[in-house]
């Protein structure tokens, strides 16, 4: 759908200069895989949001694999194959891959038609004796009730895993999103709201889960372990050290160039989020009132990724009308996330029960989203109005 008709894209780059002359600046000094940049990368992400450790990864969802890996390694109330995690209908594919792929067994639960996040009411219903996790996804910037739902987990001796891939800088009760969980995972892929090219983070509070994760993202080896990792005990030989493995680890390592672009869009986030929440608002005025659209309802401070629109059942319209109107008009638009995961050809392999699926098939088959910009989209959304007027 891309072309010269474009008038309202659904991504855009968000670099400059600063970010041009990162990726020169780490040509020059020659060296290009995992090192300084990276690191001082890490350390500011983590300072950002507060948190005590931070692993950067190659992409969110190598974020998410590792994330939900480190949670088998550890020595004390591991996770084990055949257990029990609740994830929402709605998601991206690898919030859910990694689940199946280390052996869970995915209890799937509804969300509420208006936040697409949770369904509270379900979730509860949804827990059992034998919930060991649930996975929390602020869906396209919107925080989850994270009020209830680490309530939840406390009473209950859950663990709480929260995918914020799409969220990055939305905050509940003046928290960032992000770090509510012992695991925490975030993007930094182009259309993202801060862009490595392709990139990844976990943040976790947890010293030993922090050694397991950066062992993982590199060949399951000692080599960048703290020197008093809790994971293993060195030997002597400093030879046998370098080459020394003690995890079934990866390689999903990032470059200096990502770390080096990291650094200087990090110092853009707060601009980029102000500029983001001010096109929301003029969003919100044109169609919070129109009832042939079910649009996202704000909770807590959303770092609005996207403006997501579903066409209510009730208003006789046919998506697909409306989605010709806006291919017409130039205006990109896409499925909600992933849509249903359920609805896909990938659950078939996967272990899984389903507790309801309701408003999640509602947003899957009569939503679409329109892109969001850290840039003056005002006019643009006008053009969005005037195009769906006559619809």
């Amino acid at each position: 759908m891309r072309g010269d008709a474009v008038r309202f894209e659904l991504a855009s780059s968000t670099w400059g200069q600063e970010e041009r002359d990162a990726v020169i600046e780490v040509l020059n000094g020659g060296t290009f895989t995992m090192g300084r940049q990276v690191r001082e990368f890490e350390e500011a992400f983590a300072a950002h949001f507060g948190m005590r450790y931070a692993v950067m990864a190659n992409s969110g969802s190598s974020a998410n694999l590792i994330a939900v890996a480190s949670l088998f390694y550890r020595k004390e109330n591991p996770l084990r194959r055949g257990d029990e995690v609740i994830v929402p209908c709605i998601s991206w594919s690898t919030t859910f891959h990694p689940l199946h792929q280390y052996g869970l067994k995915l209890k799937f639960v509804d969300v509420d038609i208006e936040t697409l996040n949770y369904d509270m009411g379900e979730l509860k219903k949804a827990v059992s004796k034998k919930t060991r996790m649930i996975a929390a996804v602020s869906i396209l910037g919107n925080p989850c009730q994270f009020d209830e739902i680490t309530a939840l987990c406390d009473e209950n001796d859950i663990t709480l895993f929260e995918d914020n891939c799409e969220s990055m800088g939305a905050r509940f009760n003046g928290r960032y999103t992000g770090t509510f969980g012992l695991v925490n995972t975030f993007s930094t892929f182009f259309s993202h709201h801060i862009s490595t090219m392709e990139g990844g983070f976990v943040l976790t509070g947890d010293k030993e889960i922090y050694n397991i994760l950066k062992s993982l993202r590199n060949h399951g080896w000692t080599r960048d372990q703290d020197e008093d990792s809790p994971i293993f005990k060195r030997n002597g030989d400093d030879f046998y050290e370098a080459y020394r493995f003690i995890l079934p680890g990866y390689n999903v390592r990032p470059g200096e160039m990502q770390g080096a672009v990291g650094k200087a869009q990090l110092k853009k986030l707060e601009g980029f989020l102000s500029i983001r929440r001010r096109n929301a608002a003029h969003f919100k005025s044109l169609f919070s009132g129109d009832k042939r659209f079910i649009t996202q309802r704000e909770v807590g401070e959303s770092s609005w990724f996207s403006f997501t629109m579903i066409v209510d059942p009730a208003s006789g319209i046919v998506r697909k009308d409306v989605l010709g109107k806006l291919k017409d008009a130039g205006i990109e638009h896409r499925i909600i996330t992933g849509g249903n995961i359920l609805r896909h050809d990938v659950i078939k392999y996967y272990d899984h029960e389903v507790t309801g699926s309701k408003n999640a098939d509602i947003a899957h088959y009569n939503g679409f989203f329109i892109g969001n910009h850290p840039y003056d989209l005002r006019p643009k959304i006008d053009y969005l109005h005037e195009t769906l007027k006559t619809v």
